[in-house]
Parts: structure tokens; sequence; C-alpha cells
């Protein structure tokens, strides 16, 4: 992965279906499906599993998932939010009674950050929500539950990043699940984890209540009370996903859908709105003229993103108001051509009442996208006992400024960074798409779609094309360009006032996240789909 890519990748085109995801074994599990008789829905199910399997270095049923899924027949677009709440017991007076506040905050791998893993129930409610009901759940498991039984050689990235969590692993309650012989599996070497296969058989087997109730629900309490943390049964046994109508916005023609708060969806509708107001024709992709229009649109995003962004159970989030056009082009106005902005503060819209990232569309036009993550690579990297997935710490993400609108409150979910994204254009679909890794996701969802609709470029060209990416995903953030942006580029947005803008080569380029998309032709079904040469996978059809 040093250097710049020196190689090529074609699009992959078929007709009857297609899997694009970041690990071969998973897309093959996925494709299995499909020629089972499953539909779009199932087969991403199965690739989730096969990616707990294959690359738990990113996610697993330890964390949480978000779908979107588009009927083909009815046309909708249709969301399932599987982000799990804070425990009940929990609060920022618990951190506060051990010393910590907003300014001395724990380690982000505190148990205490352990939210409820909604990523079980997610999968479950997919299947009962958007599958075909040609094939049981304990069917759809079943290639993942083979591979992860019989095992499966290790991917190069993979390896990699299974590398870089040795340490915690080793040291973290029931870490050595994970490991192989007591250290990380290295690349090719087969790895085997029976205890997930077994999660894997009482999930199918009991459905939703096979892992928030029983042997794996008890485990998960003992090691998150052992360690420190305080969720109980109760907060297991009551978790629910949750059906949220999709939010969205017109680019350029396109309709781009994404989920709604508490995840960070509306930062890249945000960000396209204001996009769509600067006339990119004639620009040449990445030059310092479009990459600043793209990152001051990217900072007044995020700007409104981390004041407003909340589960709106607790606090009431301004959608429309962020997700309007005057708002956008009042928004616009701030940005000047000939120089970036030392700071951009939030607006007031009017307020009208490490991740893995998949998609899949079946041979009748039915697709679905969908996001699965632990949350910074194993999340905690602490395990159940006997259970063969690590534990999210995605409570990290809370604020513990009590007056923050996303703070930390029993039963609250936080601001989620993980996002699928989904296009239609006439009404017809366009595209299940994204783009993983933090908060780099909404500004990776804004340059692929934009690479296609601005540029022309097909699902792999828009996917292969160096990125940029506000670290952090703050208004202020030091902005990060991806090997193949010419040095050139650099110093020219670093004279008209960026902040130390770098090129970031190597490993290195993980931060600018892997993406996946598949692209169908309404007239002829013909599917067309890119994968990310970030990481270990392809696309796969038939």
């Amino acid at each position: 992965m040093d250097g710049i890519w020196n190689s090529r990748r074609s699009p992959i085109y078929a007709k009857n279906g297609i899997v694009a995801c970041s690990q071969p074994l998973a897309a093959e599990a996925g494709l299995e499906i499909l020629k089972r008789g499953g539909n779009a829905a199932d087969a991403a199910v199965a690739v989730a599993a096969a990616l707990n399997v294959t690359q738990p270095t990113s996610t697993g049923l330890g964390g949480d998932a978000f779908a979107l899924y588009y009927d083909a027949t009815t046309k909708k677009v249709r969301g399932i939010n599987g982000s799990g709440r804070c425990p009940s017991n929990l609060s920022i007076e618990t951190f506060e009674n051990l010393g910590y506040n907003e300014q001395n905050r724990p380690s982000t791998r505190s148990p205490l950050f352990i939210t409820v893993p909604g990523a079980a129930a997610a999968w479950v409610d997919t299947v009962e929500q958007f599958g075909s009901g040609n094939l049981t759940l304990s069917e759809i498991l079943a290639p993942a539950t083979i591979m992860a039984e019989e095992g499966f050689p290790v991917a190069q990235v993979c390896a990699y990043y299974w590398g870089g969590s040795e340490s915690l692993l080793q040291n973290a309650t029931n870490g050595t699940e994970m490991l192989l012989n007591g250290v990380a599996p290295k690349e090719g070497e087969i790895m085997k984890m029976p205890f997930l296969a077994e999660t894997f058989r009482e999930l199918g087997a009991n459905n939703k209540t096979g892992f928030y109730q029983g042997r794996i629900a008890q485990a998960i309490v003992d090691v998150i009370n052992e360690n420190g943390g305080v969720m109980n049964m109760a907060d297991l046994e009551t978790h629910v996903s949750t059906q949220d109508e999709p939010v969205h916005v017109n680019y350029r023609g396109v309709d781009v859908y994404e989920m709604p708060p508490n995840g960070q969806g509306i930062t890249a509708l945000l960000a396209l709105n204001i996009l769509e107001g600067f006339n990119l024709q004639g620009l040449q992709h990445n030059s310092p003229d479009h990459l600043h229009i793209v990152i001051e649109s990217l900072r007044l995003a995020f700007a409104d993103a981390r004041f407003y962004i909340a589960d709106p159970a607790f606090e009431s989030v301004p959608v429309a108001g962020l997700l309007s056009k005057d708002y956008a082009a009042e928004r616009r106005r701030l940005i000047s051509l000939q120089r970036a902005a030392t700071d951009f503060e939030h607006g007031f819209p009017p307020n009208f009442s490490n991740t893995v990232y998949f998609c899949v569309v079946d041979g009748q036009g039915n697709a679905c996208s969908f996001i699965n993550s632990n949350y910074q690579g194993f999340g905690t990297g602490i395990v159940p006992k006997g259970c063969g997935f690590t534990l999210q710490n995605r409570g990290a993400n809370f604020s513990l400024d009590p007056n923050h609108v996303n703070s930390l409150q029993p039963g609250k979910r936080p601001y989620h960074t993980i996002i699928p994204g989904m296009a239609l254009k006439d009404g017809e679909l366009y595209c299940p798409f994204g783009v993983m890794g933090g908060f780099m996701q909404p500004q990776g969802h804004l340059q692929v779609i934009s690479n296609m609709v601005d540029f022309g470029m097909n699902p792999q060209e828009a996917i292969d094309a160096p990125r940029v990416q506000i670290d952090g995903g703050t208004a202020v953030g030091q902005i990060l360009l991806e090997d193949g942006i010419p040095i050139e580029t650099v110093r020219i947005l670093e004279k008209i006032g960026h902040q130390q803008p770098i090129l970031v080569t190597g490993w290195d380029r993980s931060d600018f996240g892997t993406g996946q998309i598949i692209v169908r032709n309404p007239v002829t079904g013909v599917l067309c789909a890119g994968s990310d040469p970030r990481n270990d996978g392809h696309a796969i059809g038939f």
C-alpha cells in the first residue's frame, strides 16, 4: 500500500446481482445467498456476518449497524437504525464521581463507553422487514458460521490492522479469543473462530432473544461489569432498532438518501446542498480550485453537524431546516473563492416542526446499503467470554458536557459516525454507496457522488480517485490530502489560507476510508460496481 496505486481495477458488470465489500470471502457469502434465492437484504446480512469473521478488526456483533433498503416494487427507500443506547445506570455524574469531565475524559476504550450492541437486532430486522422470505436467518448466517468454524486465510490489509491491535487484545479481558496462539494472525494464516460460530448458531436459531437474553447477554453484562462498566440485563432485553424515515436532498438531478440523526448522514447532505451552488464544469478534478470549494463546503457542514446532531428522542434536531436549499444558499455566501476562512461557526437553520461498508443489488433491482462497525478497530478489545466478538466503544462520541446537545444520558444514542448511502435518479435506483472511516464518511459520500455526477466517473473511478479529508470532522480540522494529489496543489491550498495541509502516503491512507458503489442501469438492468483498492475486497456478480 505504499506509494501511489500502481494497478488498475475495471468496474465489475453483472445482470443477476452484485456484492461489493472489503473482503472477497464475505462477498462470496453474499453471492451464495443471492444464488439460493435470497434478495439484496438477505445477502447483506450474510455479508455482515462473514465480515465479522474475516474482518473483526472493524466490525462485529459487539457493534452497531445501519441499513438503507430500496424496494424495486414500491420504489421507496426505507431505513433501519441499529445503533445501541447508553446503559440505564450510566450518567455524566458517574464520570464526575470518578474524577472525569469533558476536559478530562477517560480513554476512548474505557468500558464506560460501551453502549448496547445494536448489530444483532439490526441483522434480524433487516431480514424480517426487507428480506425475501425464502431463507431462514440460520440459512443466511450459514456461510459465515462455516467459515468461522472451519477457518479462513487472513487477508493482507486485515492482517496489518490485526497486528496493530495485538497488544490491545492481549491485555483485554478474554481478548485472546480474537488471537491465534496468543498473537495476531499473519497474512495467509488460517484463523478459526469457533466461539463466534456458536454465537451465530444461537442468533440464527433464536433470533433476537438468542443474543439479548440468555448466555450471550449474560456474558456481555458480566464482562462489562467485571471491567468497571455498568450495563445490566434489562439494557439488553429492552433494546430495539428503529425504522427511521431516510432524509434526502436532490443534487443536480440525483436524489441522495441518508439516515437521519443520531447518524451524521445529514453532514453529507448539508455539504452537497452547499456544493451544488458552485459551477464545477470546467474545473479540473482535484485541482486547487475544486478542492478549495469541496473543503469549505465540508467545513460549513461539520460546523452545523457537530452542533446539532444528537438523538432525536432526546433533542429537537432541525433536520428540515438544515437541509433546506434556502439555508444552503445562506451558508454558501460565507465561502470565498479566493481565500480559506479561518473558522466557521454553526448557523441558525429554520426549525420546521473503522467500520465496514458494503452494498448489494439483486437481479430484481432491490438494493441494500449496509454499514456495521465496532468503532476504532476492535472497539474496547473486551470480549464477552465464549462469544467470539469484541465490544464497541461507541459511547466515546458522547459529550460529557451536560449542556451539550449530544451529552451522555441514560438510554440515549450517541452522535454516530457510520452512515450508509443510497441514490435515486428519476425515481429509479441509481446506486447504493458508502465510504467507511469515522468522520471521513460524509466527506467520502460527497466526493464519490460528485465524482460520478459532476465528473462523469464510473463507480470504480469514483472510488479510486484520491480524496481530501478534514481531520476529526470539525470546522477547524487539519486538511489531509491523499497521495496522488500533486504536491503543488497542497502548496497552493496552504497559500490561500488552508492551515498546514499535508499529503498522506502509505498505510496511513486508510484514514481516507474504504468505499463501495453499485450503479444500476434502469433500462437494461445491468449492474456496474466499484470496490475500494484501499482494502482487501472486490465486487463480484453473476
